[in-house]
């Protein structure tokens, strides 16, 4: 009980800022290209108590991928729908990398100073912060699952030619269905998907010198945030 406390002290606040910032760009994005409607419904925040799905959220810690309520867009007020329905739905696995490699940086910059700073106080900024790298990867990756609803396949529809998009675009109520029993019921083979990519990105973005620092001076393993 008590290492799960910790556990969830350690992930609450970078998992719940990830699943927000990623929405929370939809929305802007959308708006900057002509659409108000997650601004006139006050989704334009990042107050999590605004974006935050109960299941989602318990799913991010159960099986490390989980989501916000997503941000209402009518793509019909874009100015160039098809077109800008590509930034749109890009912008949340963007917003998820830069958040990564942010932290990434932050990451190297403690460990520099580590020496200096109490241990009690550097070790959950750092795990908070590795968790931020992993979270963000994992958003980021899977959203980009080129399969309607996920932003991966909505991207597609944007650059397809406007039948393939149209008939491409139908598959969205069924995609959702094949990600929901992916996720659930066949989890080996997301983690194919997602496990290569996400590997490299941790090891290219943290750093093998500071990722064998984590290993050796934190609780980085015992905590698991180096599987998936």
């Amino acid at each position: 009980m008590e290492n799960f406390l910790f556990k969830l002290s350690i992930m609450l606040v970078p998992g719940i800022f990830a699943v927000v910032c990623h929405e929370v760009s939809h929305g802007y994005i959308a708006y900057k290209f002509g659409d108000p409607t997650a601004k006139m419904m006050g989704r334009l925040t990042l107050n999590p108590f605004k974006h935050i799905d109960p299941i989602g959220l318990l799913m991010l810690f159960i099986i490390k991928i989980g989501w916000a309520k997503p941000v209402p867009v009518n793509f019909n007020n874009l100015r160039n729908p098809k077109r800008d329905m590509i930034w749109v739905a890009a912008a949340g696995p963007i917003t998820n990398f830069l958040l990564a490699s942010i932290s990434a940086l932050m990451i190297r910059a403690i460990i520099q100073i580590f020496a200096i700073v109490p241990g009690y106080l550097s070790e959950p900024i750092l795990l908070m912060l590795v968790f931020s790298v992993f979270i963000n990867l994992v958003l980021a990756i899977f959203n980009l699952i080129p399969v309607p609803p996920l932003d991966g396949g909505r991207v597609v529809v944007g650059f397809l030619p406007n039948q393939l998009s149209i008939a491409y675009s139908k598959i969205e109520t069924f995609g959702m269905i094949g990600v929901i029993l992916l996720v659930v019921l066949f989890p080996s083979i997301l983690s194919m998907v997602i496990v290569p990519p996400l590997d490299a990105g941790i090891y290219f973005l943290i750093g093998p010198d500071a990722l064998d620092f984590l290993i050796k001076n934190t609780s980085i393993i015992r905590l698991g945030f180096l599987q998936f």
